[in-house]
């Protein structure tokens, strides 16, 4: 005989971008409509959402589009109710340590977000103040569940590239500046002080997906810029840029392979994907993007020829091999969802913590002193 026990979410944020697209509709209400989550024991978990946030006429009009009931801009309200039994932060990243940390202090689980915080002092806190309270928490990850990196995944579990020796990433489009075209991306994006910039956004999770498929992050070296100085915010009104709109990373891992990446809001595409990732072994190497991956074994690697004076014969990316999908892929972030209110509610394994959160603003925080002192910096491993 199924169960059906309700799970009342406290879901901050949902009114931009990420939090409204990904988390809420593709998410969330992608669970309500395959019917909730069937926990495979007779209980299926009804994710209930209480929309959270600022504005209290944005919230209402999402929540009448969806049907939904409960909507609040009382944070200390909403996590002081007992039916709530999760807290999930998509907010600016100025805002959420502090709400994260009441979240958890009222005895909420807790699933977020990165940056968590922003220092590696206040995502450590948060850490310790989840395990000492014993709550379940969780970090937003999601790009370990694109389609083009779980082939990836595939490809180095079976041992195809041999030994590792290199991963080169480029990630970015154009932003428009926001005066003649509307810009992309929020305005606080570009303001250091509103807890903006590229480093802070990116290098979270090029520190999730480098430890995860290829090694541990040792070192990093980084050098930042702000191409684009002046941008004109959502009223029309021009501001000066004060974050870094572009990085551009080296990162030394564990085992020995070096990863170079660069990720840059002032750049245009010329790539397959907005992200792709090289890499490079002695057996072979792949190319992944966020939904595709090719490939090129050794025993068919072509030998190119270096001559300027003739034009090249063959198009090098038909030279490559396409890894077959050899399944179906959810969407990532409800995929993760999925995970998390497994790990709280069935008890399964759930690495993705808020330790693992503050990896990734130990290696922003250092790509940013990096850049400002111009020399390269070691990552030391950090635990609780």
């Amino acid at each position: 005989m199924t169960r059906t026990t309700t799970v009342r979410i406290a879901m901050n944020g949902v009114t931009g971008r990420m939090g409204y697209r990904q988390h809420l509709l593709r998410s969330i209400l992608a669970l309500r409509d395959q019917g909730g989550l069937d926990l495979g024991d007779g209980t299926v978990l009804w994710p209930e959402p209480v929309l959270l946030g600022r504005r209290e006429h944005a919230l209402r009009e999402i929540a009448e589009r969806h049907g939904l009931e409960h909507v609040s801009t009382d944070l200390d309200a909403v996590l002081a109710d007992p039916d709530v039994d999760i807290y999930f932060d998509a907010q600016v990243t100025a805002a959420r340590e502090e709400a994260v940390r009441k979240a958890i202090a009222a005895g909420k689980h807790v699933y977020t977000e990165k940056p968590t915080a922003t220092g590696l002092d206040g995502a450590l806190a948060l850490a310790r103040l989840a395990r000492e309270k014993g709550v379940r928490h969780g970090v937003v990850q999601d790009k370990l569940f694109l389609p083009g990196l779980l082939k990836l995944k595939r490809l180095i579990d079976g041992g195809f590239f041999g030994r590792i020796l290199s991963v080169r990433g480029e990630f970015g489009y154009w932003v428009f500046e926001g005066d003649w075209q509307q810009a992309q991306r929020p305005s606080w994006n570009y303001r250091a002080e509103d807890g903006g910039g590229i480093v802070v956004d990116m290098f979270p999770h090029w520190e999730y997906v480098l430890h995860e498929l290829f090694g541990r992050v040792t070192s990093v070296q980084a050098l930042t810029a702000t191409h684009v100085p002046r941008r004109w915010d959502e009223h029309g009104k021009p501001y000066t840029a004060t974050a870094d709109d572009a990085a551009y990373g080296i990162f030394e891992l564990d085992g020995g392979a070096v990863a170079q990446i660069n990720s840059s809001w002032a750049v245009r595409v010329h790539r397959d994907e907005l992200v792709e990732f090289q890499v490079d072994g002695t057996q072979g190497s792949a190319v992944a993007g966020l939904r595709e991956c090719r490939v090129q074994h050794r025993s068919a690697t072509p030998k190119p020829v270096w001559n300027p004076d003739l034009p090249a014969t063959e198009r090098f990316r038909d030279q490559w091999q396409r890894v077959p999908d050899n399944g179906e892929f959810d969407n990532g972030f409800k995929a993760q969802w999925e995970l998390f209110l497994r790990h709280v509610y069935a008890g399964a394994p759930y690495r993705w913590d808020l330790l693992a959160g503050a990896r990734g603003v130990q290696l922003a925080e250092l790509g940013l002193k990096s850049a400002a002192e111009g020399r390269r910096l070691a990552v030391p491993e950090i635990a609780l």
